[in-house]
């Protein structure tokens, strides 16, 4: 009769290999630290980094996420958005929470504030989301970093910056030179937009996941004014939105998952638990590994 311990040391062993890096929670986390990234105006502006316990990989790939609120209110540490973080470095990832600054705290970021103002909320916005991951990337060797495969994140206004910075960094950044010591795999954006879809090229067409209701409120899911202002109101602009920015995906031949949710209001900016599986396994595939696939899912 074989030996018990034997036996079970080799079913944990089997347990251990067949769980896939990046797909499953194969890891415990570590103790989360706060790091200061930047200070504007007096304003310290932190982020949160969550990684895998014991695990000996040299070049991880990073996820920084950038939370919701109208530019006026929201927290690195919404519930939804660390239990996403936690999630993702259980699977092997560096994550990584960011505060920015809210430069429409206690102010109107609706059809009342000019469109002006509002461009320039998300040029500063988009730079602090730059220096956040530049931060990051000036400190690969302490975490483990590979610049080369960095994923990128947000919800709602977080996803504005976001997406402003990765699709129309020349309209968003004065000077884009500082950051280009690192590549951007793929962009995460929960009812998110940006100024113009037409800045999209091949060079900056980076692979996509997004969702978005068809009706949202806010932020337009295709092409419409912002908050759907009227075009005599200050604070009319037009933006793009998820189905106007994969659409030009599709035509430069990039890769996207675009989940729409039929009659969906600005609901679906909230983290999809739910989906989040299949996120995964496209962020693997896509985005880590350089497979091809556009998929659209109606919900």
């Amino acid at each position: 009769m074989k030996n018990p311990i034997f036996i079970l040391l080799f079913l944990l062993s089997f347990s251990i290999s067949a769980q896939q890096r990046f797909i499953d929670e194969s890891f415990q986390l570590k103790e989360t630290e706060t790091k200061t990234y930047a200070t504007k105006n007096g304003e310290a502006l932190k982020l949160d980094i969550y990684q895998p316990e014991n695990d000996t990989m040299q070049q991880r790939p990073l996820i920084v996420f950038m939370h919701g609120g109208g530019f006026a209110g929201g927290t690195r540490t919404n519930p939804g958005e660390i239990n996403f973080a936690e999630s993702a470095a259980k699977k092997g990832y560096v994550a990584v929470q960011i505060s920015y600054r809210l430069t429409r705290k206690g102010q109107s970021f609706g059809c009342d504030y000019e469109a002006s103002g509002k461009m320039e909320t998300f040029k500063m916005a988009a730079e602090d989301f730059m220096d956040a991951v530049n931060f990051m990337v000036k400190n690969k060797e302490e975490f483990n970093i590979n610049p080369a495969k960095i994923i990128v994140g947000g919800s709602s206004a977080g996803a504005e910056a976001v997406l402003n910075a990765v699709y129309n960094e020349k309209l968003m950044l004065e000077d884009f030179s500082k950051y280009q010591n690192f590549d951007f795999a793929g962009v995460f954006s929960l009812a998110g937009a940006i100024v113009d879809a037409r800045y999209i090229t091949e060079e900056n067409a980076i692979p996509g996941v997004f969702f978005h209701g068809t009706e949202d409120n806010l932020v337009p899911y295709a092409s419409a004014p912002h908050h759907w202002c009227d075009r005599d109101q200050p604070g009319y602009i037009m933006l793009d939105g998820s189905k106007t920015i994969t659409e030009k995906l599709k035509k430069l031949n990039t890769s996207y998952l675009l989940y729409s949710f039929e009659g969906g209001k600005h609901e679906h900016s909230g983290m999809p638990f739910e989906h989040l599986p299949k996120v995964f396994q496209f962020f693997n595939s896509v985005f880590l590994n350089g497979e091809s696939k556009q998929i659209e899912v109606w919900k």
